[in-house]
């Protein structure tokens, strides 16, 4: 697959109320299509928040019930980028990554804690955001298709810092 230029077209989730800010890299093509983050069928984020948050499954299958869910939960959802060439949904072919402004939402809600999700995020918080921002993130696994070796209960384990976060 050819790489291409991608800019970020999707809003930040977020109001003056979110404590907590949940970072991917960069929206996946199904994604963009759909409009939403974590759209793929695939990628686990979703029920990895249905379980940890002891919700019945499908409760997150349309984006309004997402939408009002990370609101509800103080969650603040976004990505690290808002542009870079990309091949497909391959976080490891990024080339000439640009951050999106984070210190929009760290000034506008009391965003106690930033958290990635997956190593690619991480990295790339640390090396463009973090001195900005002025918090450091803890990262937490990919919820893509690409990371199978994990199974959904070590994910949803792997996330329970985000319910952690929350209740300090």
């Amino acid at each position: 697959m050819e790489s291409e230029l991608v800019i970020h077209t999707l809003d930040p989730v977020f109001d003056n109320n979110s404590r907590v800010l949940v970072l991917g890299t960069m929206p996946s093509p199904k994604s963009r299509e759909q409009h939403f983050y974590y759209a793929n069928p695939r990628n686990r984020f979703w029920r990895v928040m249905e379980q940890l948050f002891s919700l019945r499954d499908q409760a997150l299958s349309e984006n309004k019930a997402r939408c009002e869910f990370l609101l509800a939960h103080h969650i603040a959802l976004w990505d690290v980028l808002h542009a870079c060439q990309i091949a497909g949904a391959s976080d490891a072919s990024i080339a000439n990554p640009q951050p999106n402004d984070l210190v929009r939402i760290v000034s506008q809600a009391p965003i106690a804690h930033i958290f990635t999700t997956g190593t690619t995020a991480y990295h790339l918080y640390r090396k463009l955001c973090e001195q900005r921002v002025g918090m450091s993130a803890t990262p937490l696994p990919s919820t893509s298709p690409a990371n199978a070796r994990m199974r959904l209960d070590d994910l949803v384990e792997a996330y329970r810092p985000i319910v952690d976060a929350l209740q300090a």
